[in-house]
């Protein structure tokens, strides 16, 4: 009982801080940065007006290039100096978000292990991980599928009509991603380096051999797997002290935002946030109703338990930011302990739902603006390529304009048109991120019931 009760107030001061981040930064928006922000609107409009000759020779190419790379240098200082007055709110948000990260690793790493431990034996785990694997695979290929189809229907990008550019830097390092990079970026090189960076992949590989390893071993690894349970119940137990947190980091990461952005970007690209939010919906019911299939009603007391963990990924654009409460919050809906440990956090390697719908939606949308077509052939290319290479992506903010990024260099479409996705890329993130806690949440619950293992 006293658990629910400060889960509801948490909930409470959470949505509290949402509502007023908002409003605080509206207000700021249209006083204390509005000078800074008028300036950037601008001085952007003016680089774009700015045509450098594709001919160095010209007599005027120089007088060009100098008088681009002035604007730029004055919008990089501008936008310095709007950052710095906003500094105090962005630090809450930082300061939470690198708390849960100094966590995430070490948690990962124990529940994991201990998971696994306590399956018992290789064909147990081989058998919950492939069932694991069938469903993230397919939810990934509804995922990519839904974004490709919506991108297809509404076209958002035509409208734009943009001409292609010279130089396609968007500020982005994106490249094409190769088997041979991802099985490198699977595989660690040194644990510690992995937890170090928060290479969630990496660390779930480590894992899985350290826990089949010790589960090999029976009594010997006894010891050591105890050790480990101990650990990550202290883990948790910090975690309950950090989520006390959570509405300070919500609120500094909303006032940041909307101070920055204004309301008005909203209106600007409402079709488009409209659009995207529409998939993320119907990839909600997709998932809902497919977990019906395994819990039926119970499925709405799932999404009762998990709202908490959604509330905060979606304000903190950070679906890494809600894994432990999202890990213990599940354990309260009943599913078991073990399964949890084992399957969420591949789920934040394999099962980065909202994402991958994103990937394939903006990617394709960027291709539109600059008017290049993409039969048929080249999207369902891009979709089984992204259904590869997105796994491992971190559930991170700002993750999928990198995993974008590399996705436009495969295909030649110019990366400059992730300047599109800038502004809007944090509300988008919102409900990523949002998607992404859901969807780990319900394949993890799926699992659970799929072994027997799910309590009522």
């Amino acid at each position: 009982m006293t658990t629910n009760k400060k889960g509801s107030h948490l909930t409470l001061y959470i949505i509290m801080a949402l509502i007023g981040g908002i409003a605080i930064g509206y207000w700021l928006n249209a006083s204390y940065v509005k000078k800074e922000n008028d300036r950037i609107v601008a001085t952007t409009a003016a680089i774009a007006a700015v045509h450098v000759p594709t001919d160095t020779t010209n007599i005027a190419y120089k007088s060009f290039v100098a008088e681009k790379a002035k604007l730029i240098a004055t919008k990089n200082a501008t936008t310095e100096a709007r950052d710095k007055k906003l500094e105090p709110f962005s630090l809450l948000a930082d300061i939470f978000l690198r708390l849960i990260k100094m966590i995430v690793a070490p948690l990962v790493f124990t529940t994991l292990v201990v998971g696994v431990a306590k399956l018992g034996d290789i064909k147990t785990v081989g058998r919950i991980g492939g069932k694991s694997l069938l469903w993230f695979f397919a939810v990934s290929l509804v995922s990519l599928g839904l974004g490709m189809i919506l991108v297809n229907y509404f076209q958002p990008g035509v409208a734009m009509h943009l001409p292609i550019p010279d130089s396609a830097d968007a500020g982005i390092k994106g490249a094409a991603i190769s088997l041979k990079e991802f099985l490198y970026h699977m595989f660690p090189v040194s644990i510690i380096d992995a937890m170090a960076k928060n290479e969630i992949l990496q660390i779930v590989v480590f894992s899985l051999f350290f826990g089949v390893a010790a589960a090999s071993l029976g009594e010997k690894a006894k010891p050591v797997v105890h050790a480990l349970d101990s650990i990550a119940h202290i883990i948790l137990k910090i975690t309950t002290y950090i989520m006390g947190l959570a509405p300070l980091a919500v609120f500094g990461a909303m006032v940041a935002v909307i101070a920055k952005q204004g309301l008005g970007i909203l209106e600007t690209y409402s079709k488009f946030i409209g659009e995207v939010y529409l998939g993320f919906f119907i990839l909600l019911v997709i998932q809902v109703l497919a977990c019906s299939l395994f819990i039926q009603k119970r499925v709405f007391s799932l999404l009762k338990h998990i709202k908490d963990p959604v509330i905060l990924a979606f304000s903190t654009t950070s679906s890494e930011a809600a894994f432990p409460k999202t890990m213990m919050e599940l354990e309260r809906f009943g599913c078991s302990e073990k399964i949890v440990s084992f399957v969420l956090p591949m789920g934040y390697s394999f099962n980065l739902a909202g994402t991958m719908m994103y990937m394939t939606f903006g990617s394709i949308f960027i291709a539109q603006s600059y008017g290049m077509h993409l039969d048929m052939g080249t999207q369902l290319t891009m979709l089984l390529i992204l259904m590869f290479t997105s796994k491992g992506v971190a559930g991170v903010p700002r993750i999928a304009l990198v995993a974008i990024a590399g996705t436009l260099a495969t295909f030649k479409i110019p990366e400059a048109g992730l300047a599109l996705l800038f502004g809007i890329d944090p509300i988008i993130d919102m409900g990523r991120a949002s998607m992404n806690v859901i969807g780990n949440s319900i394949a993890t619950t799926v699992v659970s019931k799929w072994e027997g293992e799910l309590k009522h």
